[in-house]
C-alpha cells in the first residue's frame, strides 16, 4: 500500500497553500471526515473529543462542530492561547461561539474520569503525526485513562503517542477506528499498529494531483533550517571535480553549492585551471591536479579527497577527452553519492546502477537521447513517464532540464515550474549542480534534486524580474539565499 511520511505530508500541505487552497480548507475536509467516521458507528450519542494544541486539535475542533445532534464535549489539553497553529485557534474560536463545551485540562488533577466514562466515542486528536520527545502529562495519563475506557475510539491521522514513520514510540492510544489523510502513515502498517489499530479509515481531504507533483515551496521544507547547536561541517562537505577544457564551470558550481548551505567545498581541478578557479573566491579550496585534463593518473589523490566529502559533483567543464570520460567512469564507483553534469553525462553506460553509488543526474534534452532516453516528447505526461521508466530502469534519480523540470526516483515523478527564458545563458546549469550537490549531502536524492530545481529557477526568477535576458549565472548564485526562504 502507498504510504506518505510525515514530512512529506506536511509538504504537501504547504504546496497546496502555494496553489490557492488554504491550511483551514483543509483542516474543515478533514474534520468533516472525522465526524463522518463517528457517525458510522453504532452507537455515539455521547462525543468526546480530545484534542490537543496544534493541528489533529484543529481537525477536532472542526468535527465537534459537524457533530450536530448529539452530546458533544471538548477536552482541550491546554488552554485556548496555547493553540499553536492560526487554522486551529481559528476553529477553536468558532467552536466556542456554537455553545459547544469547551473543558481546558492544564493538568492531571483536571482529569476528571467521568469525563472517559460516560461517553460512547472518544475522538483522539491529541498528537497525531505532530509528536516529538517523550510524552508528559497530563498527555500520558490522558492516554492511559482513553485506553482504559470502555467507549470506542476513533484516532485522528495517527493514534496519539504512535511514531507516523514507523519508529520506536513509548506509548499510545488502542483505536477501533484510525482515520488516516491523504493516504496511511508508514507507521499504520508496521507489525506493531495492530496492537493499537483495529481499523484504518483513509480520508480523501481534497489535495489536488497537482499539489503532489509540482515541486513547491514545501520542498523547500524538506531541505532548510539547521539545529542551534550545528557544528563545522554539519552542512555538508561537496567535491566539485571539473574543468580542464573549460574555466568557469567547476567555480560556479562551487560558488553555488556554498551559497546553499555547504559548510566545506573543494574544487579538484587540473592544474591548467586552478589558479583561475581559485581566484574566484577564497571561499573555495582548491586542489591542483596533475595534468592539464582529468587523468586517471590523478584517481589516488580523488580517492582519498572522496572519502573526505559527503557527495561529489563531478562533469562541469571537463571536456570530452577519451582519457577523461575513461577516469570519470573509474571515479564513479568511489563515490558514496555523486550529481553527474555536464560532460560528465558523456561518460556514463547504462545501466546507471552499475557503478554502485547513489546517483543523481542533470541532463538537458540532448545529453538524455545520448544516454538512451530517446527523444524527449512535447506532451507532459509522456515525458514523466519517460524519465519514470529510465530512472526505475537505472537506479538513479534523474533531473531532465527544460521548460518544465522533471526530477524522478523512479517511483513517482515531480515538475518544477519555476525558471525563464533568460536562464538559458551559460552556467546555470553549473549552478544546478552545484546546489543540487550541497542539497544530496545531507538529504535524499529525490529531496535534494526537487528543491534543487526549484530553488535554482526561484533564483533566477529573482534575477530575471530585475534584468531580464541580460541575467548571468553568478547573479542566479547571490540570489540563492533569497530563493531558499520559505
Amino acid at each position: 500500500m502507498k504510504t506518505i511520511t510525515s514530512r512529506r505530508m506536511d509538504a504537501l500541505d504547504t504546496n497546496c497553500e502555494y496553489l490557492g487552497l488554504s491550511r483551514l480548507q483543509l483542516m474543515e475536509n478533514a474534520g468533516s471526515a472525522v465526524a463522518a467516521e463517528v457517525m458510522n458507528l453504532p452507537t455515539r450519542e455521547r462525543v468526546l473529543l480530545v484534542a490537543g494544541r496544534g493541528n489533529n486539535g484543529g481537525d477536532a475542533f472542526v468535527a465537534a462542530r459537524h457533530l450536530t445532534g448529539y452530546e458533544v464535549k471538548v477536552l482541550l489539553l491546554g488552554k485556548s492561547g496555547d493553540v499553536k497553529t492560526p487554522e486551529a485557534a481559528r476553529n477553536l474560536s468558532i467552536l466556542k461561539s456554537t455553545g459547544i463545551p469547551v473543558i481546558e485540562v492544564t493538568d492531571v488533577s483536571g482529569l476528571d474520569p467521568a469525563y472517559f466514562s460516560d461517553c460512547d466515542v472518544i475522538v483522539d486528536a491529541i498528537f497525531g503525526t505532530g509528536i516529538k520527545g517523550p510524552i508528559r502529562e497530563p498527555e500520558t495519563t490522558v492516554i492511559d485513562m482513553i485506553n482504559g475506557s470502555d467507549a470506542k475510539v476513533v484516532s485522528v491521522d495517527v493514534p496519539s503517542g504512535m511514531d507516523p514513520d514507523g519508529g520506536e514510540f513509548e506509548k499510545a492510544v488502542k483505536s477501533d477506528v484510525t482515520v488516516t489523510f491523504h493516504l496511511p502513515k508508514p507507521g499504520l502498517l508496521e507489525k506493531v499498529a495492530k496492537d493499537y489499530i483495529k481499523e484504518i479509515a483513509v480520508a480523501d481531504i481534497g489535495i489536488p494531483p497537482e499539489a503532489e507533483i509540482m515541486v513547491g515551496p514545501g520542498d523547500l521544507k524538506l531541505v532548510t533550517g539547521r539545529r542551534p547547536d550545528s557544528h563545522k561541517g554539519e552542512g555538508g562537505r561537496v567535491l566539485i571535480i571539473g574543468g580542464g577544457a573549460y574555466t568557469g564551470a567547476p567555480a560556479l558550481s562551487g560558488m553555488a553549492a556554498l551559497r546553499t548551505g555547504a559548510d566545506i567545498v573543494t574544487v579538484a581541478v587540473p592544474k591548467s585551471v586552478a589558479g583561475i578557479v581559485a581566484s574566484f573566491s577564497p571561499n573555495l579550496i582548491v586542489r591542483k591536479l596533475s595534468k592539464k585534463r582529468l587523468h586517471r593518473q590523478d584517481i589516488p589523490v580523488l580517492e582519498e579527497l572522496i572519502q573526505a566529502h559527503d557527495v561529489v559533483v563531478i562533469g562541469m567543464g571537463l571536456g570530452r577527452d577519451d582519457e577523461t570520460l575513461s577516469a570519470v567512469r573509474e571515479i564513479l564507483p568511489l563515490c558514496n553519492r555523486v550529481v553527474v553534469d555536464a560532460d560528465g553525462l558523456a561518460a556514463l553506460e547504462t545501466p546507471l546502477s552499475q557503478y554502485g553509488c547513489e546517483m543523481i543526474i542533470t541532463p538537458h534534452a540532448g545529453e538524455f537521447k545520448a544516454l538512451g532516453g530517446a527523444d524527449v516528447p512535447g506532451d507532459l505526461d509522456r515525458r514523466v513517464g519517460m524519465v519514470n521508466r529510465f530512472s526505475a530502469d537505472n537506479g538513479a534519480v534523474v533531473l531532465l532540464k527544460g521548460p518544465e523540470d522533471i526530477i524522478s526516483d523512479g517511483q513517482g515523478a515531480r515538475v518544477n515550474r519555476t525558471g525563464n527564458p533568460g536562464m538559458t545563458v551559460g552556467g546555470t546549469g553549473d549552478v544546478l549542480a552545484g546546489i543540487t550537490g550541497a542539497l544530496f549531502a545531507r538529504h535524499n536524492a529525490i529531496e535534494a534534486a526537487a528543491a534543487a530545481a526549484y530553488i535554482c529557477g526561484r533564483a533566477g526568477d529573482m534575477v530575471y524580474e530585475e534584468l531580464g535576458t541580460g541575467l548571468l549565472a553568478t547573479d542566479v548564485i547571490d540570489n540563492i539565499p533569497a530563493a531558499m526562504k520559505i
